[in-house]
């Protein structure tokens, strides 16, 4: 079963330091892709090959992501800062996944976030999209307030 959520041991690490979202000279964060046999959830610390697709265009490990942006803003409702990365993208593929996995590959591939796509999705017209969420207070992938 994937659980979408901000997985327990990020949320300690962020106050220990451990994760660095600097657009330049930060670490590498990765997506990886998950079939609907994968546990992943709120006790997921590090990625894990256990329910990982299997797909051809798809590699172990998944994709690096791009655009990570740390942004603060002090909106009426207080002040918020979020962080974001761009969409990722596998080209002609013929992947299957039901949720994903960001994780720090940097930091022991310490994981993030876990992404539950609420049902199995595939490619369109060979390529398959996970759309990150507009980059906003309170609509990121990742906001704290």
């Amino acid at each position: 079963m994937i659980t979408q959520c901000i997985c327990n041991s990020f949320r300690e690490e962020v106050f220990e330091a451990v994760h660095n979202f600097a657009s330049v000279g930060g670490d590498v964060f990765k997506i990886a892709l998950y079939d609907n046999t994968a546990q992943l959830g709120a006790t997921t610390t590090v990625y894990t090959t256990s329910g990982e697709i299997t797909a051809t265009g798809y590699i172990a490990g998944g994709e690096v992501l791009n655009g990570q942006t740390v942004v603060v803003t002090q909106p009426q409702t207080g002040p918020q800062t979020y962080i974001t990365f761009d969409d990722a993208q596998w080209s002609s593929t013929s992947i299957v996944a039901r949720g994903a996995l960001i994780y720090n590959s940097s930091k022991g591939n310490k994981a993030v976030v876990v992404l539950d796509f609420g049902l199995d999705v595939t490619p369109t017209d060979g390529v398959f999209t996970v759309k990150m969420p507009l980059a906003g207070p309170n609509t990121a992938l990742l906001c704290f307030a």
